[in-house]
Formats: structure tokens, C-alpha cells, sequence
């Protein structure tokens, strides 16, 4: 018998417990590299939602620029369309970004809606104030600049939150904004439950917008990413291209 020939009988290969000490080693680190990815995925998808909203916030103010006012929100049926065409008295203040108005061609379903990184439709709400003049052409113009008075509200909170106020000291803006824009975030398919994510679809004036919270939070869970149109730079915006005064 060779030198070969005894290696072989010898047996130089993996033993089954072996094998099975590597293999729980290897889940055992992958196991470790899961949570981190799906981390950095989540976080990416955040970011990248966040500049979808800033570029809906700019189509709506160029939109304004051009047509001398905003436009309505789409409904669930209308292709992403305003509803209803030519603005005036929205049907509904809320609903979602009219992305086939506004020729936005960047990620959309099926039926041309907006959609975030995590494939819900954008949610859009526009200001009821002085008698629809946001969404009226020229409607902006014919109240004039002094009087214009948009009536929807950021808070911090759901806490202490009504259909029409912010609790004291929790409004982010010092007053009303004319356009909101959000994102119901990666649990929008089936909402979260949270005092604060309710505040965002209970369908009054009053929003919420703060960093992201977990379950266990007092408020809830919330992962809504929020964001809106300044009066004073849609003002500036409008002044500059002659749509105001």
C-alpha cells in the first residue's frame, strides 16, 4: 500500500459535525449582515424619497409660475389627473399628486400616479383659503398679496391636535402653508396606527411631520416623510415672474 492509498483510508475530508459547525458559523454571520442591509436599504429608500418630494414641491411651484395658481389634488380615479381639470373648487382639498398635470415622468404605476420608494401613491393636499384662490386662476392675484391666508397646518405632534389648530408651541410653520406633500412611508400599504400617522389621513387641515418613531413610541409608529410649499417662497416665485401682484 502507497503513501496515497493510505491518506485516502485515513479520511482527510470535512467530518458531518464539521460541516455543521461551518454552516452555523456561516448563518451565524449572515444572520448578523441581514439587519445591517436591510438598514442601509430602508435608509436609501427614505433619502430617496425625500427628493421625489422636493421635486414635486418644485413642479407644483413652476406649475403656480406658469398658470397662476396650484393645482387640485388627483383623486383615486382620475389617472393622476387634477380633479377637477382647470382647478377652481377642488373636489376634494387632499388626495394624491397630480403627476400626468403636472408632466411628471419620473416613477409612477400602472395608472401614472407618483409613487414613493416603496410603491405607495404621493399624497397631496392644497388650501381651501380665501375662497379657493390657490387653486383659481389668478385667484391669488384678485385677493392680492396682503390677503392671502392659506389654512393648512405642520404640527409636531397629534397631541393636543384639532381638525383646525396645532397644540401650542408644536406648529413647524409660523402660518398656514398652502401645499402639503408626503409620503405614507413603507408601512403605507397598511398605515400605521400611531396618534401621529392618523393626523395625516383623517382628512382635516391640521398635518404632522417629525423624525421617524417605532411601534413602541407614545404616539406610535411614524414614517410618514412630509414635506410643503412655503407662502413666501411661492409668493417670491410668483412676484418674479409677473403672476403677482
Amino acid at each position: 500500500m502507497n503513501h496515497t492509498d493510505v491518506l485516502l483510508k485515513q479520511g482527510k475530508g470535512f467530518t458531518l459535525i464539521e460541516m455543521a459547525m461551518v454552516l452555523l458559523i456561516v448563518g451565524l454571520l449572515l444572520g448578523g449582515l441581514v439587519p445591517t442591509i436591510s438598514g442601509q436599504i430602508e435608509r436609501q429608500r427614505t433619502s430617496e424619497t425625500g427628493k421625489q418630494l422636493n421635486e414635486i414641491k418644485e413642479a407644483l411651484i413652476g406649475y403656480a409660475v406658469i398658470n397662476g395658481r396650484l393645482p387640485c389634488p388627483a383623486s383615486s380615479s382620475s389617472n393622476a389627473v387634477e380633479v377637477p381639470v382647470g382647478g377652481g373648487s377642488c373636489t376634494s382639498f387632499d388626495g394624491f399628486v397630480p403627476a400626468s398635470t403636472l408632466g411628471l415622468s419620473g416613477t409612477t404605476d400602472s395608472s401614472g400616479f407618483a409613487i414613493d420608494s416603496w410603491g405607495n401613491r404621493i399624497r397631496y393636499a392644497v388650501t381651501t383659503g380665501n375662497g379657493n384662490a390657490f387653486t383659481t386662476a389668478n385667484g391669488m392675484k384678485t385677493t392680492t398679496i396682503s390677503l392671502i391666508v392659506p389654512d393648512l397646518l405642520v404640527c409636531s405632534t397629534g397631541t393636543g391636535i384639532s381638525a383646525a389648530t396645532c397644540a401650542a408651541g408644536t406648529s413647524l410653520t409660523s402660518n398656514g402653508v398652502p401645499a402639503i406633500i408626503f409620503s405614507t412611508g413603507k408601512n403605507g400599504a397598511s398605515g400605521g396606527t400611531g396618534t401621529d400617522e392618523a393626523a395625516n389621513l383623517d382628512g382635516n387641515q391640521t398635518f404632522v411631520s417629525h423624525t421617524s418613531t417605532p411601534s413602541g413610541s407614545t404616539n406610535g409608529e411614524f414614517d410618514d416623510i412630509v414635506t410643503w410649499i412655503s407662502p413666501n417662497v411661492l409668493i417670491n416665485r410668483m412676484v418674479a415672474a409677473g403672476q403677482l401682484p
